[in-house]
């Protein structure tokens, strides 16, 4: 309570500074916050993404990877730094997730963070060890079926989108394989290079460089619609899975209380990032897509994240992986 007051008024003060300040916002070097340990997904769509904005702001981004407890810690931080838009929050589906994961949050993903806007659409892809050769995903999925005392599923640890695409998965398809969380898609991987697990469902960005390279096998994606960088792989739903979807998106937020002149700014510096060529092409060689712009609004984050919680809550908790 003492922390939600304080904050108010530092709200207050940022924002009477701000409509002082005006126009002259950036005036410093903004802080990037990424819940994850440097080299992942999140924080290489991070690091574009800062790269492509400094230029628009004109002004530094730098990123801090503030890892841990899931993404957990570093919205944590996020959540109670000053509201000044010099601190920035970058997170992917684990934002919407937390609140039924995690038992004890110490801050609200909604309540506490101002919505800046989506940044991309992440696939996922259904892989296996080289020596699992199947002809196609119904292949994959008898498999699973038949075998499903003896197949042992990868993710990158409990919360990570690699596990809620385990859970869905094993929700489609009604049947329970063995899950085994690794600390991180790093040595997820690496035992599943190493013949030691059998299957995953882990993010392109993860996945892409190992498929190409003839190490794993690729049976689906997990989007909608195939991946420009790999259009011969059929989208789960077309391949086996009806009505199967999960897209690993990453959004931006600000602590809450962030001046509206502010956020005007960062939103279009977003908007602008997510148009340019370069950003939308070392995407899409990561099996990412920058969205359009009219899902890169604080409209736009804002219910789709409020979607996202309501759809995710009931699997969780189905799951019974609730952390304390």
């Amino acid at each position: 309570m003492l922390r939600r007051i304080v904050k108010s008024i530092v709200c207050i003060l940022v924002a009477f500074g701000a409509s002082a300040a005006g126009a002259q916002y950036p005036e410093k070097v903004i802080t990037m916050i990424v819940p994850f340990a440097a080299g992942g997904p999140s924080d290489t769509i991070a690091r574009i993404l800062a790269q492509t904005m400094s230029a628009s702001l004109k002004q530094q981004i730098i990123i801090e990877n503030v890892g841990g407890a899931g993404g957990t810690i570093g919205a944590a931080r996020a959540a109670k730094s000053d509201p000044d838009g010099y601190t920035l929050f970058v997170h992917h589906i684990g934002h919407s997730t937390a609140p039924a994961l995690y038992s004890k949050l110490t801050y609200d993903p909604i309540a506490d963070f101002e919505p800046i806007g989506i940044i991309n659409d992440g696939a996922s892809t259904f892989v296996s060890r080289n020596d699992l050769v199947f002809k196609d995903f119904k292949e994959f999925l008898e498999y699973v079926k038949t075998n499903k005392d003896k197949v042992n599923m990868a993710n990158a640890g409990v919360g990570s989108s690699s596990h809620l695409c385990d859970l869905l998965f094993q929700e489609a398809l009604q049947t329970k394989v063995t899950l085994i969380p690794y600390k991180g898609t790093g040595p997820a991987m690496n035992d599943m290079l190493g013949g030691t697990v059998d299957i995953m469902c882990d993010q392109s960005t993860n996945t892409t460089p190992h498929i190409k390279g003839g190490k794993i096998k690729v049976y689906a994606v997990t989007l909608t619609k195939r991946l420009g960088s790999m259009p011969d792989v059929p989208t789960a739903d077309e391949a086996g899975l009806p009505g199967f979807s999960m897209s690993t998106w990453h959004a931006l937020y600000a602590p809450k209380g962030t001046p509206k002149p502010v956020i005007e700014t960062l939103v279009k510096a977003l908007q602008t990032a997510l148009k340019d060529a370069n950003l939308m092409q070392r995407y899409a060689d990561l099996g990412a897509e920058a969205v359009p712009q009219e899902r890169a609004t604080p409209e736009a984050l804002a219910a789709h994240l409020k979607s996202e919680i309501d759809r995710w809550g009931p699997i969780i908790k189905k799951a019974g992986v609730t952390v304390n």
